[in-house]
């Protein structure tokens, strides 16, 4: 399934912030432009940026007054048993308004995979993420970890 068939939620947060499921409306631009520097994609083409975007299960965006603000995307795999939460981030400038959390929130609990197991990589948001559930796992072993995911 694509994000394209995904798209069904608007929610508005406040403050002229809105959450916003259609991948048609995510400012390529805008989440290049950041992501192109964030440490997990720093180096990644547009090209692979919007590939990523295309190959999603669900994109998320948030907005302030129509401006791309943040974003996150998941992709699913192993027949759909798990799902990958990436490139999920808020500008500095809107940071600090719990933005973060209501963007993980939709993602990973409102949308249509919170039944899924999630699974993510990060090195400095753990708090946020385990608000969430997400813990440690002493299993996950990794091979040939990319510059770049």
């Amino acid at each position: 399934m694509s994000a394209c068939e995904t798209a069904a939620m608007a929610r508005d947060l406040g403050d002229g912030y809105e959450l916003d499921d259609d991948p048609a409306r995510v400012d390529r631009d805008a989440v290049h432009a950041y992501l192109a520097t964030a440490y997990w994609a720093a180096g990644r083409s547009r090209a692979d940026q919007d590939a990523l975007i295309h190959g999603s299960a669900r994109v998320v965006g948030l907005y302030c007054n129509d401006e791309q603000v943040g974003f996150a995307r998941a992709s699913e795999f192993d027949a759909g048993r798990f799902m990958y939460l990436a490139d999920v981030y808020v500008l500095d400038d809107h940071q600090g308004r719990g933005l973060g959390v209501e963007l993980v929130r939709e993602m990973i609990e409102n949308g249509p995979y919170a039944e899924r197991r999630w699974l993510l990589h990060t090195r400095d948001a753990h708090g946020l993420y385990e608000r969430f559930g997400f813990e440690p796992n002493e299993r996950l072993i990794e091979r040939g970890r990319p510059t770049a995911y």
